[in-house]
């Protein structure tokens, strides 16, 4: 009996710890969604126990604390010249959107999402601020007393990295090796992850291919032999070809946490309640094992998104919720 009560223990334990593995993110801009405790509590009840929002938000903040759930907290792009150009403001800004909530459990800080300098869609111009701002911010929580608690980062995509096929060819982007490399070398340095926002879809989507049951982790088999390692899913050569690129960066000790990935149900090619659902559900499943390069290894991931987005511009980026606005889940998810 000692030892039947011992497994289920050891069980329960394990099942609880990959649950906590997986959070959701959780964007806003909507104006039909549920007041914050409401979704706090949505969370909970889920057993989701992981968010990532892209601002700070006080009544967000007063909604979680207490809560247990932990926290992804963004640092949005148009806020970081100043940070980068004064330890000051640094300081001011984890005093009043971190210090001040003692019982929210703050992970990591995403100082910007998606900044590289080669971008067209107006982020490069922020490229600068992001490593003086990171150490700034970092010298802030050290400062505060959160150092190892609470780890800062950035967010990136995928168009960091060329040679991705197959993934040990996977680099960093050369031609912006001056902005990537000092910043994942700071990452090694810190202890801090990677924060990657990872779409299979997006490749599917843009590729005549790539076939859709190899981005829905549904290939019957092997689609990809690289040397040792065998990919039967997109998203798994995905994380590792960034793997590949932080190695060759002689950066490979740090590791990657999934800050973004996820399905749309409807505005594009391939998108459906189905494929939403299957892809979705294989995804928690599938990061329990790791990647082929980092067995074993609990890929830490959040869903994008928690929530429709009813005010975001085109029809494809406003039906990524797990949920609609108003609470009801759009299909079944075993968040376990």
């Amino acid at each position: 009996m000692m030892l039947i009560a011992l497994a289920l223990a050891l069980l329960f334990a394990t099942t609880n710890t990959g649950a906590s593995q997986i959070g959701t993110c959780f964007g806003m801009r909507a104006n039909n969604l549920q007041p914050l405790r409401a979704v706090v509590a949505q969370y909970n009840r889920h057993n989701i126990k992981r968010m990532r929002i892209y601002s700070p938000d006080s009544s967000l903040s007063q909604a979680l604390s207490g809560s247990g759930i932990k926290l992804v907290l963004g640092v949005l792009n148009q806020d970081l010249q100043a940070i980068a150009s004064s330890q000051s403001n640094a300081n001011s800004w984890v005093q009043h959107n971190i210090r001040r909530y003692p019982n929210v459990n703050f992970r990591y800080l995403a100082v910007g999402n998606e900044i590289r300098p080669n971008l067209n869609n107006g982020a490069a111009q922020y490229a600068p601020y992001v490593l003086p701002a990171m150490k700034n911010l970092q010298n802030a929580i050290n400062q505060m007393g959160y150092r190892g608690r609470i780890k800062v980062s950035t967010a990136m995509e995928m168009g960091i990295a060329i040679n991705t096929y197959p993934p040990s060819a996977g680099q960093f982007d050369t031609s912006i090796s001056n902005y990537i490399n000092p910043i994942v070398s700071f990452m090694r340095d810190n202890g801090s992850p990677l924060l990657l926002n990872c779409y299979p879809y997006f490749a599917y989507a843009g590729s005549s291919n790539i076939e859709l049951s190899y981005a829905l982790f549904t290939s019957p088999g092997t689609v990809v032999q690289d040397g040792q390692y065998a990919y039967q899913n997109l998203f798994d050569a995905m994380v590792d070809s960034i793997y590949s690129a932080l190695e060759k960066a002689g950066c490979g000790s740090v590791a990657i946490v999934v800050s973004e990935s996820g399905w749309p149900t409807m505005g594009g090619k391939g998108t459906s309640i189905h494929n939403a659902k299957t892809y979705n559900n294989n995804l928690i499943q599938n990061v329990k094992k790791g990647t082929p390069k980092r067995p074993g290894a609990y890929l830490e991931t959040y869903i994008f998104d928690m929530y429709n987005e009813d005010l975001k511009s085109s029809k494809l980026e406003r039906h990524w919720g797990l949920f609609a606005a108003n609470g009801h889940l759009k299909y079944p998810v075993n968040f376990n």
